[in-house]
């Protein structure tokens, strides 16, 4: 069967569902061909499950120092981790039927198969038609007038440490674990690789976290690494950095998967009973037809200008598969980007420094914009206001005083070029920022927003303020 459409898109993850329903939304006919299942990366296998098992490792962590808040349990607070799993299956689920909905509400197609670009044919003068072959080998041709690539990503894989069942995990792996180890190893020391360590220090875990940079988040102000790394060393999770592992080296006997890595000290054997690599994703570009077409990739990812157009001007490709930020919220960005310039918008994707970043371990870590040494290597005479959580009731009320706030302005025009919070619900706490760097509101016009008290919001304010010298609190 053939089906025509105005826009088809091959992915059905935050990148493509959003860009099916800003252009359902204009009007148009819209098909999405995803071989799995709707929702994608952040759905099924990232964003949302392993923040559901964050959130049940908080309470478990809460609950084993109720006492400090004047709670006593009666007994011993104990772990059911197949709970654990069941809730995080019931969120995933609920949220799944949500979006399902949506596509019936917008009258958008999903169509369950793998789809293959294919070029030009007797379907079309031009490539970008798409081949569908669903699970029972039947076949469908979708032929649209624009084409929208939203292929995601997978976890990147070192060579000799495969994911190899009961020893070796990816993220994918790790959160289908039917029961906890009693101790790991992750590799990897970026957003995925924290988040894993603070949640199962939390889970009562012994957790060793080697990164071969020189420190954690290595993309992030070293300020926010550095109170990282202290408070998850003061949880119990042993980091170790400028390391280089040796991956001919990598043996597991006796339950227990070891190592050994290069060090300043020397040589080390980090021994685990279970291995998660979390060294980052990489683009799925293989496998969809790309060689059919002449859309270009670069290291590994699909070449794409300011609309996210390929070099096929009516093919798009938005998300991870373009090698930008693989950020949940930036590839639904760049889906309104691309359906808003197929509908004849002229506006360009922003900048990364406008695209927040978030992170969610224990402390959480937001940012938006330039590092302090960025911004100072860009040329910017930097100005910087810090105000740390101590100076914030709400964060005394709740027992999580620790982290801080920075702010780097320009100290000639007073421009905001960047915002990092460390500490309780940073991430909820950024928007501000954000917005603020979105509407170029100087500091002082931030300082002037009226916080509620007590608040942990008040501690943006207070560090706006405190470029000038006027914190009310620090």
């Amino acid at each position: 069967m053939t089906i025509g459409c105005d826009i088809a898109i091959i992915g059905g993850g935050i990148a493509g569902y959003t860009a099916a329903i800003r252009a359902a939304q204009a009007g148009k006919k819209v098909v999405i061909v995803e071989k799995d299942k709707l929702g994608g990366t952040c759905l099924h296998k990232g964003c949302i499950p392993s923040k559901a098992l964050l959130r049940s490792a908080e309470v478990f962590a809460t609950l084993r120092k109720a006492d400090t808040y004047g709670v006593l349990v009666d007994g011993a607070v104990t772990l059911d981790f197949a709970k654990v799993q069941q809730r995080k299956e019931s969120t995933v689920e609920n949220l799944y039927k949500g979006l399902q909905y949506l596509m019936r509400k917008h009258d958008i197609t999903v169509l369950q198969g793998s789809g293959t670009v294919i070029g030009p044919s007797i379907f079309s003068p031009k490539s970008g038609s798409v081949a569908v072959e669903f699970p029972d080998g039947d076949m469908d041709t979708v032929v649209p007038a624009h084409l929208i690539i939203a292929t995601g990503s997978r976890p990147r894989v070192l060579k000799g440490l495969e994911p190899t069942a009961g020893q070796i995990m990816s993220s994918d792996e790790a959160l289908e674990m039917d029961r906890l180890p009693k101790s790991i190893l992750i590799i990897g020391g970026g957003v995925i690789g924290v988040e894993w360590a603070s949640m199962l220090i939390d889970f009562g875990i012994e957790v060793t976290l080697a990164e071969s940079a020189s420190r954690l988040l290595p993309g992030e102000d070293p300020e926010a690494s550095a109170e990282l790394t202290k408070q998850l060393r003061r949880r119990g999770v042993r980091i170790l950095t400028s390391i280089q592992l040796k991956l001919d080296t990598y043996a597991y006997n006796n339950g227990q998967a070891s190592i050994t890595a290069d060090t300043a000290d020397g040589p080390v054997i980090l021994s685990a009973e279970r291995l998660l690599v979390s060294v980052g994703r990489q683009g799925n570009t293989e496998n969809i037809g790309l060689e059919n077409t002449d859309v270009r990739i670069e290291q590994g990812a699909i070449k794409v200008n300011a609309y996210f157009q390929t070099n096929e001007s009516h093919i798009y490709a938005v998300g991870d598969v373009n090698g930008g930020l693989q950020l949940a919220h930036a590839a639904a960005h760049e889906a309104l980007v691309a359906v808003d310039h197929i509908l004849g918008s002229k506006e360009q994707a922003p900048d990364h420094s406008r695209i927040p970043r978030a992170i969610y371990s224990k402390p959480e870590i937001a940012s938006i914009g330039l590092t302090e040494d960025e911004a100072s290597k860009k040329g910017h005479a930097v100005k910087v206001g810090k105000v740390p959580f101590q100076a914030i009731g709400k964060a005394h009320v709740i027992g999580e005083a620790e982290g801080f706030a920075k702010v780097i302005a320009d100290a000639k025009t007073m421009d905001v070029l960047g915002v990092h919070i460390v500490g309780p619900h940073a991430t909820d706490l950024l928007s501000e920022a954000s917005l603020a760097m979105l509407l170029n509101a100087t500091p002082w016009e931030v300082s002037q927003v009226i916080h509620p008290h007590p608040t942990l919001s008040e501690v943006l304010g207070e560090a706006m303020l405190a470029l000038e010298g006027k914190s009310l609190a620090f």
